[in-house]
């Protein structure tokens, strides 16, 4: 019994409990029964109507014959088998079914019009193959994926990100679209990083990964779209430092970003859609409002599918915590132009500004790399190949002045003799010839560590720290001034650094080399 047959059985017995529970002796049933065929009733298929007195006789004789399960509508005798269309005619189209699985219904019915002057409709021939077992599918025929859903066990197991058409915004007194990049948690659907921006490149996706793994860490796999900028090989160099599996979706096939897409539409369907009604906002009132949502709404409303909130999944699952060290990804995701340096100023320009560079690179043609999102204050400087680090370029004006003079400095005193040398080796003839062996050794020992160095050099600048209050770079820069001066101690390097101005570590470094060329 169905549940429709069900519902049907209770009606009739509701109808005719005083009979069944014998609150009517039965010589009376006769006069009941009467009685309700005489009024209206609901039935189960929401009509009032009334019942005939043989339908509810016969209804009672059925119940005290075989219960509730004797209400139930008996089955066709013929059910199952066609009654309009002739079994020949069924049989004929799923031979032909059977022959060539990828054949339409508009072919077959081609060739029963043929043979028996007669078609059938497309949902009624789909029914017959089904029944037949003799579908695509079943005759293993279909090309169609056997689709999965992407799920993790634990929060930053796997991210997906994409990009997505965003509101305009007033910028600069034009209304310019903007683009919305998200990468949201697979586990708790938790929005890592979400931001609006102007343009969709590689700029974008670096900024919006590098916001991401400084407050969340690393995750274990990244999912992306298959878009030229999602196959950088700077996001692929950071992944691999990072050791993070980089999966990308494939060419045509959109299912498998069903989760990311959800997330864009209840975006655009609970927040753009609200900005898009109200007056245009600025772009950092877009993005402050979306930032605002996402806390207040977003991520404390209960998921559909997971029955829990973003936020409260998050932290559930969150078993482990993978910190990313910037300063070893920053590097992969800087901006690479190729310039030559001035010949007449010593610089170079980019972005229309000017960069100061060391004059011994005059005429070189170098590698710039730069951060697009930082303050273009300065610049790295790398050889034309990229194999070897030159320095930093400080941007300033082009002025007089602006460059420490470079006047060649008075020659000093030979450091090596080559008298002494043509002794040596006259010597060490001599001694071979006499079968006389003799090694001897000169060990050149430095008194000021690289440590103090750097530690009395940040206390000139005014930096607390030591090491630490230098960068990678320019701790790298100190090190190569550290190994060409020799004879460096502490008085020289507080000479130079008082007559460095502006103080910063190229032009402390000119300093350096010139009272070292006149200590000599």
């Amino acid at each position: 019994m169905d549940d429709q047959d069900q519902t049907w059985a209770v009606f009739w017995c509701s109808l005719l409990s005083p009979l069944l529970f014998g609150e009517v002796p039965e010589h009376e049933a006769h006069r009941l029964l009467r009685q309700l065929a005489q009024e209206e009733h609901l039935f189960p298929d929401g009509r009032r109507r009334k019942a005939s007195l043989s339908t509810l006789k016969r209804k009672w004789h059925q119940y005290r014959q075989g219960g509730l399960a004797a209400l139930a509508r008996k089955p066709r005798c013929d059910r199952g088998q066609p009654r309009k269309h002739p079994q020949a005619m069924i049989d004929k189209a799923v031979e032909l079914k059977k022959d060539q699985p990828r054949r339409s219904d508009e072919t077959i019915n081609q060739f029963l019009r043929a043979e028996f002057q007669r078609t059938l409709a497309a949902s009624t021939l789909y029914r017959y193959l089904k029944q037949a077992g003799a579908t695509r599918l079943k005759l293993d025929a279909t090309s169609r994926k056997v689709r999965c859903r992407w799920s993790r066990e634990q929060t930053h197991a796997l991210w997906l990100g994409d990009f997505q058409d965003g509101p305009y915004v007033l910028c600069d007194g034009q209304a310019v679209p903007t683009y919305l990049s998200a990468f949201i948690d697979c586990h708790s659907r938790f929005a890592v990083e979400a931001r609006y921006y102007v343009r969709q490149n590689l700029d974008i996706l670096s900024d919006s990964l590098l916001r991401a793994w400084a407050t969340h860490g690393a995750s274990r796999e990244l999912y992306l779209d298959n878009a030229k900028v999602y196959h950088a090989h700077a996001l692929q160099a950071a992944c691999f430092q990072l050791n993070i599996r980089l999966i990308h979706r494939g060419v045509g096939d959109a299912p498998p970003g069903g989760l990311i897409e959800r997330f864009f539409g209840t975006t655009q369907s609970q927040f753009e859609a609200e900005v898009r009604a109200g007056a245009i906002l600025t772009f950092d009132q877009l993005n402050r409002g979306l930032a605002a949502w996402l806390d207040t709404s977003y991520h404390a409303r209960p998921n559909s599918e997971t029955g829990q909130s973003p936020r409260e999944r998050y932290q559930q699952g969150l078993a482990f915590v993978r910190h990313v060290d910037l300063q070893q990804v920053l590097p992969l995701f800087l901006q690479r132009a190729r310039r030559k340096v001035h010949r007449d100023f010593s610089d170079i320009q980019l972005q229309g500004c000017f960069f100061q560079v060391d004059p011994r690179l005059r005429g070189d043609s170098v590698e710039v790399r730069y951060d697009p999102f930082a303050p273009l204050d300065r610049v790295l400087l790398y050889s034309a190949n990229a194999d070897q680090y030159l320095g930093t370029g400080q941007r300033y004006q082009r002025e007089p002045g602006a460059h420490p003079p470079t006047t060649p400095a008075t020659p000093a005193k030979p450091k090596h003799n080559y008298l002494e040398l043509l002794l040596q080796q006259h010597e060490q003839s001599l001694e071979a010839r006499s079968q006389g062996i003799d090694f001897r050794r000169v060990v050149a020992r430095r008194d000021w560590p690289f440590a103090q160095f750097a530690k009395r050099l940040a206390d000139l600048l005014g930096r607390a720290g030591g090491l630490t209050a230098f960068t990678s770079d320019e701790l790298e820069a100190l090190q190569k001034i550290y190994q060409r001066q020799a004879t460096l101690d502490q008085r020289l390097l507080e000479q130079a650094v008082q007559q460095a101005d502006p103080k910063t570590i190229p032009v402390i470094a000119y300093h350096l080399e010139r009272l070292t060329h006149e200590r000599s």
